[in-house]
């Protein structure tokens, strides 16, 4: 089982070049927990690069450079199903 509803939606953030972005999301309630990822502009984002990290619902992306701007999405997913949040916009100024 997924819900349907995000139990917090990211919001839209703006920031300044190198300050850290962060944007908030939680999961719709479902059975098994599901997990969450996030997308920019519709393509999955990597966490490995080391100015990105997630962490629970957490999207922390440090020293922020115009190329971060972009709609993100918060995705929960479990072996039933997929779900995105409505989407955030990231403004780097």
């Amino acid at each position: 089982v997924l819900r349907d509803d995000f139990r917090q939606n990211p919001t839209d953030v703006v920031v300044a070049a190198g300050e850290p972005a962060i944007l908030e999301c939680q999961p719709p309630r479902g059975h098994p927990e599901p997990t969450i990822y996030w997308k920019k502009d519709k393509v999955r984002i990597d966490d490995r690069e080391e100015r990105i990290s997630i962490c629970g619902g957490k999207l922390m992306i440090s020293n922020t450079r115009k190329s971060d701007a972009g709609m993100y999405t918060c995705v929960g997913t479990n072996m039933v199903g997929e779900r995105d949040s409505d989407p955030a916009e990231l403004t780097v100024f």
